[in-house]
């Protein structure tokens, strides 16, 4: 991606400044004195690492929180925004990384639901029309007609988009918008940016993936510890690693150390795996994959194709049907514990509520895969002298940052909980580890420490599925790559050197998507259309 956006001219006007924001919450000041400000027909970039405030921020421009102190400026008159509705009549509108869209319904219902207006009698087919005429206007292809469960990732997100628009926003707040597109939805999310800025509307731009910041920001603000740090830089001239520096407040390498592989025996097999998802729906159709120690397999796919369902399945965390060996156990349909015993570690992809017990101490976070076995285990009984001195070691050699070992989890950032279930699934010795999204939502630091642990544990003989929406995170740890399209493995190659675009088309199903569309619009006025 190469950035090709004409950009605003420094006279140009200011849609929004901030002056002097203020905020904090309980022994955190998250915002301290922040300065920012947003021109007309720009997308502004904004940088940080998990905690630096940026969200913070972001919510008090879209009226989800208060300031305590500074001021807020739209158009060059001072506003006080108590409600996101304030916020949203003041033309500001949010567009959030989930989706908060009603499957059953049309593009059109959903761009009208929660409006006011039309109050009694709804004209559908000039409501259509609107909708399909904004959408024209911002260069987006959307049918109005279609309903919301026949829509890929990329389309959903463009219905949240009009949602703000049909609203009268002309500043929108994308909050990680490119985290679960293919390559080639994100180039067309860009190239509808693009469009809208050149009709007068500005975007403030949240996202870790730097290179993505380089290609579509005009200019870009970094904030860390909940201060601005670097101020409306120009993408010109700067690379990913000037922004990861200005982010940590250190160097971060670019590429790390990867030694050639050398994949040892089969340690993961699976063969002909069927499992539906929890609306029982079938979302695994016949997948067949090994994994051999010393390896790093990646799964490449657009969320909701089966590759969540996949990790499940082979943790023992959902039924399903077929073989899975781990070294010669056959574990398939089996429950957790048979996945445990076998030597299968995970790391999950929700770290909050399956990764760890939030409100439990991180001694007891850290021990709970090993407390039956010596030497935390005394008998029936759990020494626990033990298993402090095994957390007061984990905390220090995987620097997890909180304020003691009795600490509850749940107030630990995201990066220092992904260490922590990192630290206790390594320490345990799998022979194979299902890695899901490990390194969504964490920054540049975060993310490098990961990929060291997860290289350093593929040197020990680990057998290793990585399963990420990152491609540029699977082109650089897998050895080999497979790709996923709606429950089935619908390619595999090598990982180093693949193809950004070959791989986006297997994601999204190749030529057949065009099929898959015309399917969908012939049947969108069906009422009550059942999801698949």
């Amino acid at each position: 991606m190469t950035g090709s956006m004409d950009h605003p001219t420094p006279t140009m006007p200011l849609a929004i400044e901030a002056r002097g924001i203020v905020k904090s919450f309980p022994g955190v000041l998250a915002n301290d004195q922040v300065d920012f400000d947003l021109r007309v027909g720009e997308v502004h970039a904004l940088l940080g690492e998990n905690g630096a405030g940026k969200s913070t921020l972001m919510n008090v421009l879209a009226g989800l929180y208060q300031p305590e102190a500074g001021e807020l400026l739209v158009d060059g008159a001072a506003v006080r925004f108590r409600s996101p509705r304030d916020a949203i009549a003041a033309g500001i509108g949010m567009v959030h990384q989930h989706f908060t869209l009603v499957p059953s319904q049309t593009v059109t219902e959903n761009v009208l639901l929660g409006l006011p207006l039309p109050r009694f009698r709804l004209d559908l087919r000039r409501a259509e029309a609107s909708v399909a005429e904004m959408a024209e206007g911002v260069g987006m292809r959307v049918d109005p007609r279609a309903r919301v469960w026949q829509l890929s990732v990329g389309e959903q997100q463009r219905v949240e988009i009009l949602k703000m628009l049909y609203r009268g926003a002309r500043i929108l707040i994308m909050d990680e918008p490119t985290a679960v597109l293919a390559p080639q939805e994100a180039e067309e999310l860009f190239a509808t940016l693009r469009t809208m800025t050149g009709t007068g509307r500005s975007v403030v731009f949240i996202s870790h993936k730097l290179g993505e910041v380089l290609a579509v920001a005009d200019r870009i603000t970094v904030m860390r510890a909940g201060r601005v740090t670097a101020a409306a830089i120009s993408p010109v001239g700067s690379t990913p690693a000037d922004l990861a520096r200005l982010m940590v407040g250190r160097p971060v390498l670019e590429t790390l150390e990867r030694a050639d592989a050398a994949p040892g025996r089969v340690v993961l097999s699976a063969a002909d795996v069927h499992a539906s998802n929890d609306r029982g729906i079938e979302s695994l159709r016949g997948v067949s994959l090994q994994v051999r120690a010393g390896e790093i397999v990646g799964i490449a796919a657009v969320a909701g194709n089966g590759q969540s369902e996949l990790a499940e399945a082979l943790t023992g965390l959902r039924r399903c049907t077929g073989r899975i060996v781990v070294d010669g156990v056959d574990i398939g349909g089996q429950a957790a514990g048979a996945a445990l015993r076998a030597g299968v570690g995970h790391v999950p992809e929700d770290r909050a509520r399956v990764g760890s017990a939030p409100n439990l101490s991180i001694v007891d976070n850290l021990v709970m895969k090993r407390f039956r076995r010596p030497p935390l285990a005394r008998g029936p009984f759990l020494d626990d002298g033990a298993a402090r001195a095994l957390a007061t070691d984990l905390k220090a050699r995987y620097s997890i940052s909180a304020p003691s070992i009795d600490s509850p989890v749940r107030i630990l950032s995201g990066g220092n909980l992904q260490r922590l279930i990192l630290a206790r699934e390594i320490e345990a010795a799998p022979a194979v580890l299902i890695a899901v999204q490990p390194t969504r939502g964490l920054d540049v630091g975060a993310i490098e420490v990961v990929h060291r642990l997860l290289l350093e544990l593929r040197t020990k003989g680990t057998a290793i599925l990585l399963i990420s929406e990152e491609l540029d995170e699977l082109r650089t740890l897998a050895d080999r790559l497979l790709v996923m399209f709606e429950g089935r493995i619908s390619a595999e190659m090598p990982a180093g050197g693949a193809d950004l675009h070959e791989i986006g088309m297997h994601m999204t199903g190749g030529a057949g998507v065009e099929a898959l569309a015309g399917m969908a619009a012939a049947v969108a006025s069906a009422p009550g259309a059942p999801p698949p």
